[in-house]
């Protein structure tokens, strides 16, 4: 643990398992995700302490390395994490090395990666509003002749497009680099994975206006289905431009 020995993943997981304060070990990243580890990946570990106890292992609060990443947290505040926030899905894929709590870490964890079901409508709402936007976007400006506007608006909505699919699923969306992971694992109902990834591919790419059509009708029935239908109509006559012709 000096500057020539620095600390190891093994050495501080042995260290911490022997510390009783110490309520859990959560592993996210790369590291947690079966078949995504590379010879870049460190390990991304959660040290849970025991609410109001005291610890020697806060002093490594912080620590980051080519090898190991730690974030040194009370259970009330690992309850927290994430809620919301970017670390949500990286929680919620996490893997639980220590759990002292008779399954505790683990129901927070879970919780994490489940959408609560009002959560889930009203963000479903918002992500659709903003993926008509894009789109809506994107279309005028392939008609208007600005092409370049009209790709990166297509490139916007499949952002928003993913991000309503998988909150429609009261799911969270996965970072982008593991999002054919979370897809070949754990498919969106209704959706052919191979055929959403293509799509979302090719318009993110050349922005066919054709392909977002087509997929926005899709897209549309299922909002429609889930409730969201107001969202759409609020749109008015615009609609037309982003149906199929």
């Amino acid at each position: 643990m000096t500057a020539q020995q620095p600390l190891s993943y093994d050495a501080f997981v042995e260290l911490a398992a022997a510390d009783p304060s110490v309520a859990g070990l959560v592993l996210t990243g790369s590291r947690a995700h079966d078949g995504m580890v590379t010879r870049y990946s460190d390990h991304d570990l959660y040290v849970v302490l025991a609410e109001d106890a005291t610890s020697d292992l806060t002093r490594f609060a912080g620590h980051r390395t080519a090898e190991l990443d730690l974030v040194v947290v009370s259970l009330s505040e690992f309850r927290a994490a994430g809620m919301p926030g970017f670390e949500r899905y990286a929680l919620a894929r996490a893997r639980v090395l220590l759990d002292r709590l008779d399954g505790c870490i683990a129901r927070i964890l879970a919780d994490k990666a489940r959408l609560g079901a009002e959560e889930a409508f009203r963000d479903a709402g918002d992500r659709l509003d903003a993926y008509a936007n894009s789109l809506y976007r994107s279309v005028k400006n392939h008609r208007d002749g600005r092409t370049l506007a009209a790709r990166l608006d297509a490139a916007d909505s499949m952002r928003f497009l993913l991000e309503l699919l998988f909150t429609l699923d009261r799911r969270l969306r996965p970072y982008n680099k593991y999002l054919e992971w979370e897809l070949d694992r754990h498919p969106l109902p209704g959706w052919d994975t191979g055929v959403l990834l293509r799509a979302v591919d090719r318009v993110s790419a050349t922005g066919d206006v054709a392909l977002q059509r087509r997929l926005f009708a899709l897209v549309e029935a299922v909002a429609r289905e889930a409730g969201h239908g107001p969202v759409l109509d609020a749109w008015g006559e615009d609609l037309d431009l982003m149906r199929p012709r």
